[in-house]
């Protein structure tokens, strides 16, 4: 080895840069084809060996090794690392300890800065997903199951039940295709039991909400005894429910209380509905007793209105007084849990603090309260109406225990409700008297308490027909209150009756701007328009009416009023077919639509209205006078018999009606029968002259002996009625134009009666120039007294409302108004 070293002589001392260009010929890789020795290396076991590879990857690659010269050549170490410095891909391997990044010998070499490594190019794309792969197939089918269980869901919340069954019926199918293609894949382990519970459970809830119970409680059970869905047994809750509908309350009570045992005790409000359901269920199957035990149970661990008033109403049941107190007292003391109105008062003129007030003051929390606030209001009132009448020995003492419990609780304001619901009781029992000193109590109240008392007491007043006192408490109502709609209505109904209809229309329009759906107000203004002839706007108001109450039979009727004043006779007949359709047996509309049509000279179709008309209601004078005169028109007297005799049931102190039965006999040939039907009349009314004409003339024809004797009377009566006439005439100091009055006769008609419309028919009745007919030429009366009538048109008066208050008075329809 020694051979190969060189020692510099001592003569180059000074020669500071000798030796530089020496290098060692063992690093000549030059020249490494020709050496011998290593081409030997190579060739052997040792050379063939593979590299030593480094477990964990690092930058152990091939390592560059420097020679004198300055040449550098990539070897790799024995465990593939590159030595420091080599230069590879054009690119030296840094010294990463000490150069900053981004600078590296290539930089200087003339390549471009580059530290992100820009101008390499954009990267490779992502590997396209296959998706005819059974993966991907059975991820697209189950999103497409979820997106039909969320589209059933949003149908059935739009009120489309119909799409909402189709949506998870197409889920339920689908589902079934994806767990048969999953387990063909993968293991039965792997199968997404939460999607199959979705959507069975999806099913059978828009099963039910279709009402189809039989396969709502089918696809339940499913779920209920797949012991691998967890909680499972919760859905026997709604299983019972349909059980419920069904009226099955044996088997509802059954899975209320197997659902009751699945539900452990954390889930106390669970508990506490399920409760509620198996006390309902005990009522309606008369288990009062058990009903009292479920409610009992849940007022102890978690008082609610609901459970209050349930118990109430059990306990009123079995007729338990003293329980029912307790029960009261109880419901009184139920926590609502909202916030006092003082809340939403501002304290200070701090203009954020107000802001923030008038920003909840009517947000949808406020919203929530009041409703609690007003079901509260209503279960106590319903409550105390129920049990005030039996608690004590009158309902007096009753609703006085009430509303001292009331004005000890925190629903003070209901102490005056009370009051005014004990008023209408005595309304209820005809306590007139009692009522209005209730009511009268009120006066010195505040105001709205007065304005509330003040509208009933008018009300009241208004239907005694004291219209003085109800203008007077209509003023009081309005003065305490100028924006209660109901005050200005029964002030407008005051001076409707007083004949003021432009005045009344006024107070109808005020209150109209105060509440725009105070019904009774837009239809006296109809009423009031319809007297001032002003038929446009009488008939546009209660078209308006019509498209609020669309099933109301007085709107309608009075709609065809109208159309009927405006002689559209066809529209009248279309809406009153449209009024038959909602009260088939209003014998009223039915005589109307068969005038209508009589008018219009269909006389079947008059017949037809007018019989169902009088199979309904058979003592309307009207409807008798016209199918007798109808039947007699048609040569059918002995069919026109029956109504006569039933009008002369109803009027027996008419004569005109026994004259027209024993006309018919005449007239059907039945001479006997009309001869002892003139005998009768002329024994209840023996100065009949047209009874007494009829006789002379049957007795003469048939030659009876009676003849002279009628003939004698007739003679007296005539006689006297002219001494009459003459000491009529003289009387009137020549002042002319005398009428002629027949007493009890059947031959005078006083002009402008009801029966003008079959004037014609009755004036041949019979005809003049037929044998036993009387000699006078003047029609048969048709005027009488109809109880039935129509009577004047009253506005709609408008009492204050109360919670489940009762109409007071049932009259026919027709064009009065009645009072609520």
């Amino acid at each position: 080895m020694m051979q190969n070293v060189h020692l510099a002589p001592e003569t180059d001392e000074d020669d500071l840069y000798s030796g530089y260009n020496d290098y060692n010929p063992t690093y000549d890789t030059e020249e490494l084809e020709n050496d011998t020795a290593f081409q030997q290396a190579v060739r052997t076991s040792h050379g063939r060996r593979p590299p030593i590879t480094a477990k964990i990857p690092s930058t152990a690659v091939a390592r560059p090794v420097a020679t004198g010269y300055g040449s550098k050549t990539s070897l790799a170490s024995s465990t593939g690392r590159p030595v420091t410095g080599a230069v590879q891909d054009g690119v030296t391997r840094p010294m990463t300890a000490v150069r900053a990044a981004g600078f590296t010998k290539a930089a200087l070499r003339g390549s471009a800065f580059d530290p992100l490594g820009q101008s390499r190019g954009p990267a490779p794309p992502l590997e396209a997903k296959n998706e005819d792969s059974p993966e991907e197939k059975i991820r697209q089918l189950e999103k497409k199951v979820n997106e039909l269980v969320e589209e059933s869901c949003v149908a059935n919340s739009c009120g489309d039940l119909k799409l909402a069954l189709e949506k998870a019926k197409d889920a339920g199918r689908k589902e079934r295709v994806l767990v048969r293609q999953r387990e063909q894949i993968t293991s039965p382990e792997n199968i997404n039991l939460d999607l199959t519970y979705s959507v069975l459970f999806n099913l059978a809830s828009q099963y039910s909400a279709n009402e189809m119970y039989a396969e709502a409680l089918n696809t339940y059970q499913v779920i209920v005894k797949n012991k691998m869905f967890s909680n499972a047994g919760r859905l026997k809750v709604n299983m019972g429910n349909i059980y419920l509908k069904q009226r099955n309350y044996s088997k509802a009570i059954k899975f209320y209380r197997m659902a009751l045992d699945q539900i452990p005790s954390v889930h106390k409000e669970m508990r506490i509905k399920i409760m509620q359901n198996i006390g309902v269920t005990f009522i309606k199957t008369g288990q009062y007793s058990d009903a009292i035990n479920s409610f009992e149970h849940i007022m102890s661990m978690a008082p609610s209105l609901k459970a209050g008033f349930n118990l109430i109403l059990s306990y009123f049941a079995v007729g338990d007084r003293e329980k029912m107190k307790k029960a009261f007292q109880r419901l009184i003391a139920v926590p609502l849990e909202i916030d006092e109105d003082d809340k939403y008062i501002s304290p200070s003129d701090d203009p954020h603090t107000n802001l923030v007030i008038e920003a909840i003051k009517n947000d949808h929390l406020r919203q929530m309260e009041r409703e609690r606030k007003a079901t509260a209001e209503k279960y106590i009132m319903t409550a105390a109406k129920l049990i005030a009448p039996v608690i004590e020995a009158s309902f007096a003492v009753g609703y006085d225990w009430c509303v001292e419990v009331v004005k000890a609780s925190q629903y003070v304001e209901l102490a005056n409700d009370l009051e005014i619901n004990k008023a209408i009781t005595y309304l209820r029992q005809k306590d007139f008297n009692q009522a209005v000193e209730t009511l009268k109590m009120f006066e010195k109240k505040d105001s709205r308490v007065k304005s509330a008392a003040a509208t009933n007491l008018s009300f009241l007043y208004f239907l005694e027909n004291e219209f003085a006192q109800a203008s007077s408490y209509a003023d009081l109502a309005v003065n305490s209150d100028r924006y209660n709609p109901s005050a200005l209505t029964n002030k407008g109904n005051t001076v409707f009756a007083n004949g003021d209809y432009e005045k009344a229309a006024e107070f109808y329009k005020e209150a109209l701007r105060n509440d725009s759906s105070c019904t009774e107000a837009l239809y006296n203004i109809g009423l009031a328009y319809k007297k001032l002839n002003r038929l446009d706007e009488a008939l546009d108001c209660f078209l308006k009416l019509h498209a609020i109450l669309r099933n109301s039979a007085q709107v309608l009727y009075q709609i065809a009023s109208v159309y009927e004043l405006m002689d559209d006779p066809s529209q009248a007949m279309e809406w009153l077919m449209q009024l038959i359709s909602v009260a088939p047996t209003d014998s009223r509309a039915l005589s109307k639509l068969g005038g209508l049509h009589d008018s219009e000279g269909d006389k079947s179709q008059a017949l037809q209205y007018y019989y169902e008309s009088y199979r309904y209601f058979p003592s309307n004078i009207e409807v008798i006078e016209w199918l007798g005169a109808y039947y007699i028109d048609t040569q059918f007297c002995e069919k026109a018999i029956q109504y006569f005799e039933r009008a002369s049931l109803i009027q027996p102190t008419q004569v005109k009606w026994q004259l027209m039965v024993a006309s018919c006999f005449r007239r059907s040939g039945n001479y006997q029968k009309a001869l002892d039907t003139y005998k009768d009349i002329h024994r209840k009314f023996p100065e009949n002259v047209e009874c007494l004409r009829f006789l002379v003339r049957l007795c003469t024809d048939i030659g009876l002996k009676e003849v002279q004797e009628y003939a004698t009377k007739l003679k007296r009566l005539e006689k006297m009625k002219e001494i009459r006439e003459q000491r009529t005439k003289s009387g009137r100091d020549g002042s002319g134009g005398s009428r002629s009055r027949r007493e009890g006769s059947a031959g005078s008609d006083s002009g402008g009666s009801k029966g003008e419309r079959l004037s014609a028919q009755l004036r041949a009745l019979p005809g003049a120039g037929e044998p036993y007919e009387s000699c006078s030429s003047k029609e048969l009366d048709a005027s009488y007294v109809d109880p039935l009538g129509p009577q004047i048109e009253r506005p709609k008066t408008a009492a204050k409302k109360r919670v489940d208050e009762d109409d007071f008075a049932d009259e026919e329809l027709g064009d009065d108004l009645l009072p609520e």
